[in-house]
């Protein structure tokens, strides 16, 4: 398959003013009412959310998404409360103030609305959606594409700025219910339903996708690539060679796990890494 170095940058340049961006992940910790909360004061939990921004961005990552993984497990997106929203976009607003990086939001699981309403409240630039169009079944059960609905409700909130970042074949799921539709099919789908960059990922959280897999979602899209688990510092020359950048998180904790703290030696060594990609 043909390699794709110099992909059109699109909504990559318009948030981050470079055609390959570096993204780092925060994993806030569970949230009021989520089941593994234990009681911590909201202060806590945005110093920690703020600690980890600021490790992220002093190694010198270009963005960041805020992410409320630490609700596990995870509701259906009709089941979210106006909690989740609410203390995300206070942990939003604080990291923008802070640092004036590009932000983005995915509210968990697969709920684009609840993520419109953070990024405009507390000044994010895009959201991801883990599926965006087509169906699949999840942890959570089975999961529906909500393009229609959340573009909607983008347009209500007159919040056309926010682009929206969608996983092809994401991870966590099993597509058995649109098998008969090649992985460039469901792509383009994301495309023709007004996705603003594709996010490429392996099985599960850390796991990388495969450079065929790459190469094969790519060649489906004109719209920009991004790579969105199981990236290191050890293939991310090769992937940015194939695509827009990257959005990475474990390999940046503390003994590459996604619930410990950012270290910042592991981002010093990626982004130097990285250089030879940008």
């Amino acid at each position: 398959m043909t390699l794709i170095s110099d992909r059109p940058a699109g909504a990559i340049r318009d948030i981050f003013g470079r055609d390959k961006a570096l993204i780092g992940m925060i994993h806030c910790p569970a949230f009021p009412g989520a089941p593994r909360y234990r009681g911590a004061s909201m202060n806590d939990i945005y110093d920690t959310c703020m600690r980890d921004a600021e490790r992220l961005v002093q190694g010198g990552m270009h963005g960041l998404i805020i992410e409320n993984h630490g609700d596990i497990p995870f509701s259906k997106p009709d089941e979210i409360g106006p909690e989740t929203p609410a203390f995300l976009s206070v942990v939003t607003d604080r990291i923008k103030r802070a640092f004036g990086l590009p932000i983005g939001i995915n509210v968990l699981a697969n709920a684009p609305l609840p993520a419109l309403a953070t990024a405009v409240a507390g000044g994010a630039d895009f959201i991801r959606v883990n599926q965006w169009a087509n169906a699949y079944v999840a942890n959570e059960g089975f999961m529906e594409g909500r393009a229609a609905q959340a573009l909607r409700y983008r347009s209500a909130l007159r919040a056309e700025h926010v682009r929206v970042f969608t996983d092809a074949h994401v991870k966590h799921g099993s597509h058995a219910i649109v098998a008969d539709r090649s992985i460039p099919e469901l792509t383009r789908d994301l495309g023709f339903f007004d996705s603003d960059c594709i996010i490429a990922t392996g099985q599960r959280t850390g796991d990388s996708a495969s450079m065929d897999e790459i190469d094969e979602i790519g060649s489906a899209t004109h719209l920009p690539l991004l790579v969105g688990s199981g990236v290191t510092a050890d293939n991310i020359v090769q992937i940015l060679s194939r695509t827009n950048g990257v959005i990475v998180a474990s390999s940046l904790k503390e003994g590459g796990v996604w619930w410990n703290p950012v270290e910042p030696e592991r981002v010093r060594r990626f982004v130097d890494a990285a250089q030879a990609g940008l």
